[in-house]
């Protein structure tokens, strides 16, 4: 039997996978975009409706407000946590490491209630606060921006944590061994030294929890109680409350195409297939 040459190899991988791409997401995508333009009736109308809806424009100016928001959060605590990991806690990294990935084992949904638990009026924070006599009526932490926010960080975290904890793992401890022994100070030489290394990790966790946030549904829905409503959402109500199959199909299709350009203009800054493919 004749040898399988490296292109017919290559092929033999690649057909599977790019048969499975095209029937279980472009075909999708596509019928997507072809009820956009044909539902209610062939045209444009849904997008012309679209970019005259002050509710539909809220309602995408929000979206990105949180998803803003919450990747800084989640960059500033995920740092916190894969620096506490990479450099101190040796002995205790695979706990540190476990404690990270818990979250991925519970349900979002099972997240979120446990969040309306906490942060209702009569929940464990408001509780706590009314107990140790800071308040005297309880704190609207739901059914606001600041209950989602909250929700959403502890959400996401994980996914700013990994990329910038594997990240922190490929910096050789001597470069600020050699900065400390030049005279340069502790936060001089992590300043100088350690940082930038680290930004290739800070662009790839806040590239991954921005794109995900800006499509979150379960979260929003159940902290925002319908006076968050982040576009995914709005889709979902034009879709299940008034059958609007065109508008909410336009929706999905430009909250497609802005997803694909702020990857689009991340590209410019951030090497995507050193961050999210090769680790050297």
């Amino acid at each position: 039997m004749p040898r399988l040459t490296d292109r017919v190899r290559y092929w033999m991988l690649v057909l599977p996978a790019l048969a499975i791409m095209i029937v279980f997401y472009i075909f999708p995508v596509l019928g997507i975009w072809q009820i956009a333009v044909t539902e209610p009736e062939t045209g444009l109308g849904n997008f012309v409706q679209m970019s005259g809806s002050p509710a539909i424009r809220t309602s995408f100016w929000l979206t990105f407000k949180i998803a803003g928001i919450t990747t800084l959060g989640c960059l500033v605590l995920g740092y916190v946590v894969a620096y506490a990991i990479s450099n101190f806690a040796r002995r205790l990294q695979p706990l540190m490491l476990a404690l990270v990935l818990l979250p991925f084992w519970i349900s979002v949904l099972v997240r979120s209630f446990a969040w309306i638990v906490l942060l209702g009026r009569s929940g464990i924070v408001n509780g706590a606060l009314r107990d140790a006599g800071l308040i005297t009526r309880p704190l609207p932490l739901m059914h606001n921006e600041t209950g989602v926010l909250i929700a959403m960080i502890h959400v996401m975290l994980p996914f700013a944590v990994l990329p910038m904890l594997t990240n922190m793992r490929g910096i050789p401890a001597t470069y600020t061994q050699a900065a400390r022994g030049l005279g340069a100070g502790e936060w001089y030489a992590f300043r100088h030294v350690y940082f930038p290394q680290t930004l290739p990790g800070v662009m790839s966790a806040a590239l991954l929890v921005f794109v995900l946030s800006l499509g979150f549904y379960v979260t929003p829905a159940l902290l925002g109680g319908g006076r968050v409503m982040m576009i995914s959402e709005y889709i979902t109500y034009q879709i299940q409350e008034f059958l609007n199959w065109g508008l909410g199909s336009a929706l999905s299709v430009v909250l497609l195409l802005a997803t694909a350009a702020v990857i689009a203009v991340a590209a410019r800054f951030v090497n995507l297939r050193s961050t999210f493919l090769e680790r050297r």
